[in-house]
């Protein structure tokens, strides 16, 4: 950090934005947790502090931060740097789907390209609006919140074997007033679901391999290293999923996963699978999509990957 006190010098939000960016460059922090550069999120340690969301009024950059706001923002900065904790656990809160979630260690940080295909309502390939739907491996619960929001007549589940992670998600469920639309179900996998179907089931399960678990930055350390790994080639879930899906779906269902970079060792675990590549305008990669007839002709038998 700079030796210069920046309290006294800088007043101004852009001051603070500018000066904070280039704080984050000089210490080579990962970008990746919500932002994808120094800019991005050094202005959102700064509107935390404000307490406000991001206007295109460009006169907002050109407010005057009290010396209160400048002491709370050059800790956060400083915390940033130093203990290298994504900025969403700072702030208690992320942006997925163009809603705010709250998020703490207990939960990955939201960030999947999953968010994207809500916001198109997952065209192409649904034929008609979902009546049930299921979020595994749902952690903060943005995913499928996100679609609760998209689909209002449609009953949500949210699945995951953390109770710590079910808690966040819950409170994400109050926060938005969706008790009666939407759920939670303690399950490993669809252990705690038996019985039930969906038409829509979307999941971003731990997918990272063994060897970039290894290697990742330090920012990784900080989120639940079972939302993460997934074994040597980061499919242990996906495989486990892909075996037992087939009974929990209708018969018009579709499944959208996300496997990131394990999009390589999938196709070449299951090279007769006709998997369908989503592709995102605003970037995002490794996520697939298969209906529940290609779910049935490809898994239904199966018993083991």
């Amino acid at each position: 950090m700079s030796q210069v006190n920046p309290r006294e010098e800088l007043q101004s939000l852009r001051d603070w934005v500018r000066w904070g960016a280039s704080q984050l460059l000089k210490a080579e922090v990962f970008f990746g947790h919500g932002t994808d550069n120094a800019w991005d999120e050094s202005l959102q340690l700064a509107l935390h502090v404000l307490h406000m969301h991001w206007s295109e009024d460009p006169s907002l950059l050109d407010c005057r931060l009290s010396y209160a706001e400048r002491d709370q923002l050059f800790t956060l900065i400083t915390r940033r740097i130093n203990e290298r904790i994504p900025a969403a656990y700072l702030t208690g809160q992320a942006m997925f789907a163009g809603l705010p979630f709250v998020v703490d260690e207990r939960v990955l940080v939201p960030r999947s390209p999953v968010g994207e295909l809500i916001e198109n309502g997952f065209e192409p390939w649904l034929v008609a609006a979902p009546e049930r739907i299921l979020d595994m491996c749902t952690g903060s619960g943005c995913i499928g919140i996100a679609c609760a929001h998209a689909f209002a007549d449609a009953e949500v589940v949210l699945s995951d074997i953390s109770p710590d992670a079910l808690a966040v998600a819950e409170a994400n469920i109050s926060r938005f007033g969706l008790e009666e639309q939407v759920h939670t179900a303690l399950s490993d996998g669809f252990s705690g679901l038996a019985g039930q179907q969906f038409d829509l089931i979307v999941c971003n399960p731990p997918y990272v391999d063994a060897q970039d678990l290894a290697t990742m930055p330090p920012e990784f350390l900080c989120e639940p290293s079972i939302g993460l790994g997934s074994g040597h080639d980061g499919l242990d879930f996906t495989r486990r999923f892909l075996q037992q899906v087939a009974q929990h779906l209708t018969p018009t269902g579709q499944v959208f996963v996300e496997v990131g970079n394990s999009w390589v060792a999938l196709e070449a675990a299951f090279p007769e699978v006709p998997f369908t590549w989503v592709e995102f305008e605003r970037g995002g990669h490794g996520v697939f999509t298969l209906s529940a007839e290609e779910i049935r002709r490809y898994f239904g038998n199966l018993t083991q990957a």
